[in-house]
């Protein structure tokens, strides 16, 4: 499973009320108490399978296509907005639908072609454990929704409310008469930073429990919509494979489980999570693609030398097949990474979220694969090269720029951002909160930065490095040092395809730009200030937010 045995990677929660906090303080096991504990057990109403868990959840699927179509919880029905079930993408159509029960275990088993999908139950508890095999790209199943009825929850994650009339951009971001954007896409965390999602109103919580993404793409870094809330109800996703601002190709296979989870109002149990959820119970279920856990591997490493330990670090493990990830020992770089398919992987190390070295292992069915300490080059790390000046942290992320925090859950127009233009002056303290996280070709192309050179630098020829974490329409910076010198276009490096910078995400695949500098171009006043102007090449995009861009790394001049 996803995440390190010994020192799991931070963990957020999305909540829709307050009195959650409360609510969690109650819950003392993975389920909320019934008060009268129903008979565990099916039943056919002639259009649905009907489930009664046994505690306090009655769930219905169609016999029909699979849909989710009712899901009530101490009496109330929590399923259905606009007239929709919950389903896999937007509903699969005709499908063979069966069950069956195994003891305590009822399992709803969906085929629509060439994809799989399964409902589980299990007796005394109010969750829905679900899995979806997609073999190929013949059927479109990249999500599951849960749609809940209007009006049974709190909204305290504003940004992603899409209800509004205003369309800024395609069909679905959205601006608010006070000018602030809305969207489903903008959800603030990566896959790494949280574990489940859902809304509380204190003594019921409502939640999805995400499942360890071996099967997903785009590593522990990836943003996607996770959950909105319009008008007339609302969403949760567990995303299977999203393709916008995607780095990796689809991987095919079992995923799951993922899990709908209804409480007291508190977190759902920890024995969900991804990085501890054990399903012994379901290994004799017969689920298509499924690996028990005596069928998959482990790595550890001893350690990892030559971090800068102001930065935490990321294992990752990827091949065509799966993805893991896990948090490394702040102390020694120790990490763990369980629960992996057998298999080789590529295995990198990530400084924030910038990789920094990578090597080949192999997971052995059953086995531990143990490294030796991980020794990181000191000329893989850019943050350790003698630079004269420097923008920003070589971490991988555009953090500590203008407005790169708000860009992860609202548009670039909204009101709340500053302007992204403005120059910047070297040696001002202001270096890096004053330049613009993302640079566009019709929005900020030529900001200037000014800065200063001693007589011995400014008589020797210099490297200027430019890091970049994505690009849109293959935008690329370009610059001219003094209006004296202007360096050649550079090549694109290979980018995402699909819009990034305006719906939530900055990530991409991190890329160094460099530029010799001949001593010629510099100023030799050394009371001047030399001027580098930024711009952004493309012939590509549209207009405005929508031109060509890039988000920033980091800027710096070697010495």
């Amino acid at each position: 499973m996803s995440g390190s045995d010994s020192h799991p990677v931070r963990r957020r929660t999305f909540v829709l009320s307050a009195a959650a906090a409360a609510g969690t303080a109650a819950l003392t096991g993975p389920l909320a108490s019934p008060a009268s504990a129903a008979a565990f057990g099916w039943s056919d109403d002639g259009s649905n399978y009907v489930v009664d868990t046994g505690a306090s959840l009655v769930f219905k699927v169609s016999k029909t296509n699979g849909d989710l179509t009712s899901l009530v919880y101490r009496g109330t029905e929590y399923q259905g907005y606009d007239g929709k079930n919950s389903h896999i993408e937007s509903g699969l159509g005709t499908s063979t639908v069966t069950i069956a029960q195994s003891g305590s275990t009822i399992l709803i088993s969906v085929t629509y072609g060439t994809l799989k999908h399964y409902y589980a139950a299990r007796s005394g508890e109010n969750n829905v454990y679900l899995w979806t095999n997609k073999a190929d790209t013949s059927v479109s199943a990249t999500r599951y929704i849960v749609r809940v009825k209007k009006g049974l929850f709190l909204n305290d994650e504003p940004d992603s409310y899409t209800y509004t009339t205003s369309t800024i951009e395609a069909s679905d971001v959205f601006a608010k008469s006070d000018g602030q954007t809305r969207s489903k896409h903008y959800a603030k965390v990566r896959v790494i930073d949280y574990d489940y999602l859902g809304w509380s109103t204190g003594s019921v919580g409502l939640w999805i429990v995400r499942s360890n993404h071996e099967k997903a793409s785009g590593g522990p870094f990836y943003r996607s919509l996770l959950r909105h809330q319009s008008a007339d109800g609302g969403g949760l996703y567990e995303i299977l494979y999203y393709g916008e601002n995607q780095t990796e190709a689809q991987r095919f296979g079992l995923q799951g489980p993922y899990v709908i989870a209804f409480t007291d109002g508190g977190a759902p149990s920890s024995s969900l999570y991804p990085a501890n959820l054990t399903t012994s119970w379901a290994d004799s279920l017969g689920i298509s693609g499924y690996v028990s856990a005596s069928g998959r591997g482990r790595v550890a490493g001893v350690g990892i030398s030559g971090r800068n330990t102001a930065y935490p670090y990321t294992v990752g493990l990827a091949n065509s097949a799966a993805q893991y990830w896990g948090s490394a020992r702040s102390s020694d770089g120790y990490f763990s990474i369980g629960g992996a398919l057998p298999g080789t992987y590529t295995l990198t190390v990530y400084k924030g979220e910038l990789a920094v070295y990578s090597t080949q292992v192999t997971v052995s069915a059953g086995g531990t694969t143990t490294l030796n300490t991980l020794a990181i080059p000191s000329s893989n790390d850019p943050g350790n090269a003698s630079a004269i000046w420097r923008i920003g942290d070589w971490n991988g992320t555009p953090a500590g720029f203008k407005n790169a925090d708000l860009m992860t859950y609202a548009h670039p127009s909204d009101v709340r951002a500053a302007s992204w233009t403005g120059n910047v002056v070297i040696g001002s303290g202001t270096e890096t909160s004053a330049f613009p996280c993302y640079l566009w070709k019709d929005v900020n192309s030529g900001i200037i930065v000014h800065f200063r050179l001693t007589a011995a630098q400014a008589a020797a020829a210099h490297t200027l490095r430019i890091g970049v974490t994505t690009a849109y329409a293959n935008g690329r910076p370009q610059i001219v040092v003094n209006d004296a010198w202007t360096s050649a276009v550079p090549s694109p490096p290979t980018q995402p395809s699909t819009r990034s910078l305006t719906v939530g995400s900055y990530r991409g695949n991190n890329y160094t730009f460099t530029y010799s500098v001949p001593a010629s171009a510099w100023l030799t006043d050394t009371s001047a200030y030399n001027q580098l102007k930024i711009y952004v090449a493309s012939g590509s995009g549209t207009t405005s937010f929508l031109s060509a861009g890039t988000s920033i790394d980091a800027i710096d001049l070697l010495a």
